[in-house]
């Protein structure tokens, strides 16, 4: 895709019709959408509106909570994660493995994804941490995000609740709900509920280099690092460079994506915001999404 100009020309309801228009006409199975452009705003619910899980688009909101810890001094995503967990063994190689390391899926540390994953072993990362290292290798994991969620709980406690007024409630999103393993900790890797309209608002807040309505929120280098410095994954199309959780594509756009189809698309100065219930259907409502705010 070319360098997005014109967009006087793109408003955001015609981009949003194009949108509804491309995913109807292909049976996909959006719950929600949200466009933005510049200023402008436009909406389309297929559903209800309702809090959903945001799946791994929950990996971004862990990236803005460690970014934003390591702005106000109190961690440092390049430091060894052995730091901040010294009662958990680690394996071979693993005292080199950084927090930056975990949230970009370089640890080199094998712990595949089960549907059970969070309750077969009695410490996820005590499991995950004790595997030996390969060195930096791309091995996507939901384990690696929730071992540096840990590692930030070290210093600041409870993520969610000491997130909410740094993040959720500068965007007026309240009581939001981040689903918990069963020793108490979040999740972090997935497991947040927003309504397509909140997460639109991450949305905006990372197009706006981390300033939201004219407050600064996160530094912007932390949200350039999500889209920049790619990591080749040897992934499938679509799937095959990745950053601080940020995957590169379609097209000289980017984003951030879950399962079942949650997204948010950053293409130029537009953002798109889709929750769904379509896990084949993903990249293909992402590919839609670039071809809608296109002039």
């Amino acid at each position: 895709m070319e360098s997005i100009t014109g967009r006087d020309i793109i408003t955001a309801q015609v981009a949003l019709e194009r949108l509804v228009r491309g995913i109807d006409a292909e049976g996909l199975c959006a719950l929600g959408a949200h466009v933005l452009i510049g200023e402008d705003e436009a909406t389309h619910r297929w559903a209800p509106d309702e809090r959903i899980d945001i799946e791994s688009v929950a990996k971004g909101v862990a990236v803005l909570a460690a970014a934003i810890a390591h702005d106000e001094g109190v961690f440092d995503i390049d430091a060894p994660v052995a730091r901040y967990l010294p009662d958990l063994a680690t394996g071979d190689g693993v005292d080199r493995v950084t927090i930056r390391h975990l949230l970009t899926m370089t640890s080199g540390i094998d712990l595949p994804w089960t549907p059970t994953l969070y309750d077969d072993w009695p410490d996820l990362a005590r499991e995950f941490l004790s595997r030996p290292s390969r060195g930096r290798v791309t091995q996507y994991a939901n384990a690696s995000t929730y071992t540096a969620m840990r590692a930030l709980a070290a210093v600041v406690g409870d993520v969610r609740d000491w997130l909410a007024p740094r993040l959720f409630a500068p965007l007026g999103i309240d009581d939001v709900r981040w689903e918990r393993c069963p020793r108490g900790w979040i999740r972090a890797a997935g497991g947040v509920f927003l309504r397509t309209e909140e997460l639109a608002r991450i949305g905006r807040l990372i197009r706006d280099g981390g300033v939201w309505r004219g407050e600064r929120i996160v530094s912007s280098g932390w949200i350039d690092a999500m889209h920049s410095e790619w990591i080749a994954t040897g992934g499938s199309p679509g799937y095959e460079q990745y950053a601080l959780a940020g995957w590169a594509g379609p097209g000289e756009a980017w984003r951030l994506h879950g399962a079942y189809g949650q997204l948010l698309v950053f293409a130029g100065d537009a953002v798109v915001t889709i929750t769904a219930d379509d896990h084949p259907g993903g990249l293909r409502m992402a590919e839609l999404a670039v071809d809608a705010v296109s002039p």
